[in-house]
């Protein structure tokens, strides 16, 4: 009988990697893997836009009198920051899925967080809106956090209901139910402002979902209404459309039309190149709210139009990056809370900033990423993480 012998084995090679140190790399390669553009353009902007806030944050505030720490509110601006931008990274490494499930958790919660609003001790009422709560110290406003949970409850409702949707009835509930109750927590405290800005959320939602337009008739017949009916009705919404209306008035300037002609003498006096980062003369008592809804005009005031233009172009490629994540996915989930989340992010910017302009009346719409409010920032942070977490999905170009 043969045998036969076994070839020796070779001695392992130093000079090449052992399996396992390359399933190591090979593990850790998948962490550093290439991300699609739309993530490199969200996060950017989105980045430069907080930083740019924080500045302009302590600029505003620094002529702030009574002895007050000019560092205090950029501080408390900067530890939301410093909290909702990892918030923003950690988001964006959850499945599309996660969003998905936790869509109606995340809108019962933010709804209840909504209504310790009108419990007593916690609930805080300033300039005539009862929409922030006080907790520990600090004050939240819990409406921001329903605009990223609406755009996530729509977008898994429509994502459901998605072959169903050339039916009215199948629209309407429960879209029109459970929006008109979420957005009624909001204007119970009377902040109309934050109620347009959820209705639009939920306008674009059925926009990108592919509903028929004819559908959007009677909801936006409906609507137009409402608003009429509750800006007639507020002795203090009156006074500032009337003052829109009127801003040659001389009641209007030592009235409702001070702090909005102030804002636009603010531009208007920087011109084109400003008259330098922390030299605007509006934010000493003349702009009450330089830091918060106004901030826009500080920009313009000390950076001039090439500051308002910097701006502008930042919010312009945040919404590129965006509208690429709806126009390259084929989840229609991604698509409609992806719409929903710009829409509201760049239509509150847009709306702020004419507000200022004095193309609008007065809505009291923050800017988002560079408004004073830790609890708007934050919320504008997840929506981003969400984002960015849709844009992990598309296919990364390879060069």
């Amino acid at each position: 009988m043969t045998t036969t012998t076994p070839p020796p084995t070779q001695a392992p090679d130093p000079s090449e990697p052992s399996r396992g140190g390359l399933a190591a790399r090979v593990s850790l390669g998948r962490v550093f893997t290439p991300v699609p553009s739309e993530f490199l353009l969200i996060a950017s902007t989105a980045l430069l836009l907080t930083g740019f806030g924080l500045v302009m944050v302590l600029s505003a505030t620094s002529a702030l009198g009574g002895g007050q720490d000019p560092f205090e509110h950029v501080i408390k601006q900067g530890v939301f920051a410093v909290l909702g931008i990892p918030v923003m990274f950690v988001a964006s490494r959850f499945p599309v899925s996660f969003w998905r499930k936790v869509a109606w958790l995340a809108l019962i919660g933010a709804t209840a967080f909504q209504l310790l609003v009108f419990v007593p001790g916690l609930g805080v009422e300033s300039y005539g809106n009862r929409n922030w709560v006080s907790l520990g110290g600090i004050q939240f406003q819990p409406a921001e956090f329903l605009k990223i949970a609406l755009a996530l409850w729509m977008g898994a409702v429509l994502y459901r209901k998605r072959t169903l949707l050339r039916s009215w009835a199948h629209v309407f509930i429960p879209v029109v139910p459970v929006g008109a109750l979420v957005i009624a927590t909001v204007l119970a405290g009377r902040d109309l402002g934050t109620a347009m800005i959820l209705f639009l959320v939920v306008l674009a939602a059925l926009f990108f979902s592919g509903v028929r337009l004819r559908i959007f008739i009677i909801p936006a017949l409906l609507a137009v209404a409402a608003v009429v009916t509750l800006a007639l009705s507020s002795e203090n919404r009156r006074a500032r459309i009337f003052s829109f209306l009127r801003p040659d008035s001389v009641d209007c300037y030592y009235d409702t039309c001070y702090q909005a002609l102030h804002a636009v003498w603010g531009l208007a006096s920087g011109g084109i190149f400003g008259l330098g980062l922390g030299n605007s003369k509006e934010k000493y008592d003349w702009l009450p709210a330089a830091a918060n809804d106004y901030i826009f005009a500080i920009v313009g005031e000390e950076l001039g139009l090439i500051g308002c233009a910097v701006v502008l172009g930042l919010f312009a490629l945040f919404a590129v990056g965006a509208f690429h994540i709806i126009r390259k996915t084929d989840d229609p989930f991604v698509r409609i809370v992806s719409g929903a989340i710009t829409i509201w992010i760049v239509g509150q910017a847009l709306i702020n900033i004419g507000v200022v302009l004095r193309v609008f009346p007065v809505l009291g719409v923050p800017l988002p990423f560079m408004s004073q409010g830790g609890t708007s920032l934050l919320s504008v942070l997840l929506a981003c993480g969400v984002l960015l977490s849709f844009a992990r999905t598309l296919p990364v170009r390879q060069r």
